[in-house]
């Protein structure tokens, strides 16, 4: 029988979600916890990777068992689990149910703190710049749904089967100093969300014109796009099936 664990973490003390040798992942702690309980060894199958240091709001997981489950799973996991990993939900799904594969879309949200907040010191990028142009970002990002190969933003010898992603948004929204980036799309590849906000804030800052990030994205260049920027204010806040 096929479940499906909802969870988020705050991702500061762990090599992002994938197990991964000699590095602590969250991936390695939530198969450890449920392999306790059941009292056998059994991995989580995640609904994608998150790097080091990249936080998750919504995450799903799902696993199998021979068996029909009883009690509150959840709270026997949050028991063994450390403070900073919450498993929210376990519920019984479809036998095709894929917490990967059956995912139709991903959200991310980065958030900047524009000045200085010790209190957001590990969930957010802050920059002292008051001077972003974020009309200008929003029509960079804009540009970004009308393409579908970004390998431009991916990890340099990343072995990937495409580099195409369908973004369904890319929009920048600010509250008082809070900047965040939306963006949806059906994957992602490796990176890809740090290097465009890193690209985006060149166009605020006006170091390059919304016609060059347009440029930027069709050299299929890395090293063409800006600077992979700091993971901690890297959020997956929504995953729909």
């Amino acid at each position: 029988m096929r479940y499906f664990i909802a969870l988020s973490y705050n991702g500061k003390n762990y090599h992002g979600w994938q197990v991964q040798p000699d590095v602590v992942s969250v991936q390695e702690k939530i198969n450890s916890a449920i392999s306790t309980i059941f009292q056998e060894q059994i991995e989580v199958v995640g609904a994608g990777r998150t790097d080091t240091g990249v936080h998750a709001s919504e995450m799903f997981a799902h696993f199998e068992v021979d068996y029909e489950i009883t009690g509150d799973i959840a709270h026997k996991l949050n028991a063994i689990l450390p403070n900073d990993i919450v498993v929210s939900k376990v519920f019984l799904v479809a036998e095709d149910m894929h917490a990967r594969f059956s995912a139709v879309s991903r959200s991310y949200e980065y958030r900047i703190w524009l000045g200085r907040n010790p209190f957001l010191l590990d969930f957010s990028w802050q920059i002292h710049s008051q001077d972003l142009d974020i009309a200008l970002m929003n029509e960079a990002a804009s540009v970004l749904l009308e393409y579908e190969n970004f390998q431009t933003f991916s990890k340099v010898k990343t072995e990937v089967y495409t580099f195409n992603c369908d973004v369904t948004e890319a929009v920048w929204r600010k509250e008082g100093n809070l900047l965040t980036f939306y963006i949806t799309a059906n994957r992602f590849l490796r990176n890809m969300v740090r290097a465009i906000v890193g690209t985006l804030v060149d166009v605020g800052l006006g170091k390059i014109t919304v016609l060059e990030f347009r440029s930027i994205i069709e050299s299929k260049n890395r090293s063409n796009a800006g600077l992979s920027v700091p993971a901690k204010g890297l959020f997956l806040t929504k995953i729909k099936y």
